[in-house]
């Protein structure tokens, strides 16, 4: 694997899900916005335990073990070949051999550097720009980092596949860095695309690619001015909290998934036709995806679309 494929001093971006979905929502927006196509697939099957299977109309599905898969924008002026590898999810087991063998197929393509995405949980206030946070395995990178004012994780952990690969990255001697986006810490499990944008702002900085931002900065608008209302309800109702106390109306869950409609698919159906003929525009249709809560049952449909013309 990595044998016989010619890349231009590349760099590697590694991402998995996590919180705030920061890492993996930058990761998708590269692959969108610089239309890339799929290099090769790094999934080690022993690394992936299965705990559960997916039953559709009584039907049990077959077994799927979550795929890492790579994607090249490869540079037309030969300035910087850049590689995004995009991980479904996190091995369970053995995640410092997962990333041994992820940087010697990573050497084998002649990868310069290493750069993970993370998030980095604060007292933010969610309407406030997000600030980059950054750590690296070598004293010039350091020194890099500081000639752009970043701001040092001087001390502390990087939980994860974002912390571990650089940690091996440093073991075999590539220099890495790590990315880390300000999110509030009040809302850890949503997603928050202004960390993902502030990420996306200093990878570009730092690799001078040209990247057009705009929509996320749109998507990253939008989700703040959402939760900010909500900071604002919350601080309404607290100031009511010795009210009389109302019973609170319970609502069962559903029983079930609810399905599409059938102006959703058409919806959907519709996006895969433009994104085929233009891949910018297939972080449009990721998002609408997202917000249908039916990314996973598409994904590999998505994935396809970064598969090239070959």
């Amino acid at each position: 694997m990595g044998d016989g494929i010619q890349l231009n001093k590349p760099w590697l971006i590694a991402v998995w899900p996590g919180m705030g979905n920061v890492a993996v929502s930058a990761g998708y927006y590269l692959m969108a916005k610089l239309g890339m196509e799929l290099l090769a697939e790094f999934s080690p099957a022993e690394q992936f335990d299965v705990e559960h299977v997916e039953v559709k109309q009584g039907i049990i599905q077959p077994v799927q073990r979550p795929r890492s898969r790579l994607f090249v924008r490869r540079d037309a002026d030969g300035k910087r070949d850049i590689i995004v590898f995009i991980g479904e999810a996190q091995p369970q087991i053995g995640k410092y051999a997962f990333c041994h063998r992820l940087i010697e197929f990573a050497q084998k393509l002649g990868v310069e550097r290493v750069f993970t995405f993370a998030a980095m949980a604060t007292q933010m206030h969610p309407e406030h720009e997000s600030r980059v946070f950054a750590a690296t395995t070598d004293d010039a990178c350091i020194d890099e980092l500081r000639r752009r004012e970043l701001l040092l994780l001087e001390d502390g952990r990087i939980g994860g596949l974002n912390g571990v690969l650089l940690g091996a990255a440093a073991e075999a001697g590539l220099p890495g860095i790590c990315l880390l986006g300000e999110m509030p810490h009040v809302f850890m499990q949503l997603p928050f695309p202004t960390a993902s944008l502030a990420v996306l702002k200093t990878f570009r900085s730092i690799a001078e690619i040209d990247v057009d931002l705009d929509e996320l900065e749109q998507q990253a608008r939008a989700m703040n001015e959402k939760l900010g209302e909500f900071l604002a309800r919350v601080g309404q109702a607290m100031e009511h909290e010795h009210e009389p106390e109302v019973e609170e109306e319970y609502t069962p869950e559903p029983t079930e998934e609810p399905r599409l409609s059938a102006e959703d698919e058409q919806r959907i159906e519709d996006l895969f036709r433009q994104a085929a003929q233009d891949r910018s525009k297939a972080y449009e249709l990721k998002q609408e995806l997202d917000r249908l809560n039916a990314f996973t049952d598409y994904e590999d449909r998505f994935l396809d679309l970064f598969k090239g013309s070959d």
